[in-house]
């Protein structure tokens, strides 16, 4: 795979110093390391190793992943190793794709609370796709579905929001029968925006109630309780944005859907188009205007702040398994629906410790980029730079092929 012309470690490095010079003091420690893994991934600081052809001599060197989950460059390999594991999970049924979205105006306040507030839209949406679901007016079965949290929109401005992948049914009560949905309808869109609108405003005003919200700078005028009932007021009376729809395709087409949603980060550095001046130019699509591609530039420094505003807090859970689909039952449900719908078993894969497995020892060594003939052999381990991470904006010379 060729390197992009323009990373977001290119960005970090050399405006890191400049950032931190602005925002330093409100940096957290996740965002932190997120900034130094980000500069230094697949550097000479991580080490690596050398392999060389065995016919012409060419010599190539690779470094290390940093193996952020914020990185641009590192979801790869997890994001595969999760879709293998899900593949035996897939029930050769139509799948719906839903979006939960929070109102706006709860951004400062999610940006203050990121953990507390990120449990709340998980517990909110699942309560709300479960309860509705069994619901004998609508589906009257038990759904699983997978959850995934993002907070950025298309500018990297806050926009938290929940992707769910949905099998279109369910078990009944009973676990007797496999209740499928109307081809074309799911569950009532409004329905579910109204029960989540009211299960994620008794959950928030719980933890008002618990004192388990940070209220500092534009957030601190809600320790009123006065100015906390006038900030909730327009929120009980907005429609929350919900919608609904089926991904295209069967079985395999939904894993390759779910890629799209899964191991995302807040920009891909295929996105980003130019670095000069002190200002990044990147590409954004206009979801208002028929997802019209247009191009926006910011300064390097408002790049990176709005880019760090979407890590996540330490040890924080972006993918979630909900009812049918729950770690604790999966098994059992997955073979109870299959044996219902008349479906073969899917092998499980085998789980493995390691986050990066050895290739197999009868795997060919890769061929030669240079002249197509030998193949590449291990000769060096490169090991790590220490000195190097502490000077993670890039000085002159610092090797990053």
């Amino acid at each position: 795979m060729n390197r992009p012309a323009l990373e977001v470690a290119d960005v970090v490095r050399q405006y890191g110093a400049a950032y931190l010079t602005r925002y330093g003091s409100t940096l957290s420690p996740e965002q932190h390391h997120a900034l130094r893994a980000i500069a230094v991934c697949r550097t000479a600081a991580l080490g690596g190793h050398a392999t060389q052809c065995d016919q012409c001599g060419h010599v190539e060197i690779t470094y290390n992943s940093c193996g952020n989950r914020h990185c641009p460059k590192c979801p790869g390999r997890a994001q595969a190793a999760w879709l293998a594991a899900r593949e035996a999970e897939l029930l050769d049924v139509p799948y719906v794709h839903v979006v939960f979205t929070l109102p706006h105006s709860l951004s400062p306040l999610t940006l203050q609370n990121p953990r507390v507030l990120y449990n709340l839209l998980f517990q909110a949406v699942a309560e709300t796709l479960l309860t509705v679901a069994r619901d004998p007016r609508h589906l009257g079965a038990e759904i699983g579905f997978l959850a995934v949290r993002h907070t950025w929109g298309q500018t990297l401005h806050p926009h938290p929001h929940l992707h769910g992948v949905v099998p279109g049914g369910g078990l009944s009560p009973d676990g007797a029968q496999w209740r499928a949905c109307r081809p074309t309808f799911f569950l009532p869109v409004r329905v579910l925006s109204r029960v989540f609108r009211r299960r994620f405003l008794t959950r928030l005003r719980q933890a008002y109630t618990a004192g388990a919200l940070t209220l500092e700078g534009r957030c601190h005028p809600l320790t009123a309780h006065a100015r906390w009932q006038q900030f909730l007021s327009p929120l009980q009376a907005t429609e929350w944005v919900v919608y609904a729809k089926p991904p295209a395709g069967g079985p395999g087409q939904v894993l390759k859907y779910l890629a799209r949603y899964t191991h995302r980060v807040a920009i891909a550095n295929r996105r980003l188009g130019a670095l000069a001046d002190g200002r990044v130019t990147f590409r954004w699509k206009d979801y208002a205007h028929g997802n019209r591609q247009r191009l926006m530039t910011l300064d390097a420094v408002e790049f990176l702040r709005r880019f760090l505003l979407h890590i996540l807090p330490a040890g924080f859970q972006r993918l979630r398994h909900y009812g049918l689909l729950a770690n604790r039952n999966r098994q059992v449900k997955l073979e109870r629906c299959r044996e219902l719908l008349q479906q073969p078993m899917r092998p499980t894969p085998p789980m493995s410790s390691d986050p990066t497995p050895a290739p197999a020892p009868d795997q060919p060594a890769p061929v030669c980029p240079a002249c197509q003939r030998g193949r590449m052999c291990w000769v060096q381990t490169l090991h790590l730079q220490p000195e190097l991470f502490v000077r993670w904006m890039q000085p002159p010379g610092w090797d990053t092929s």
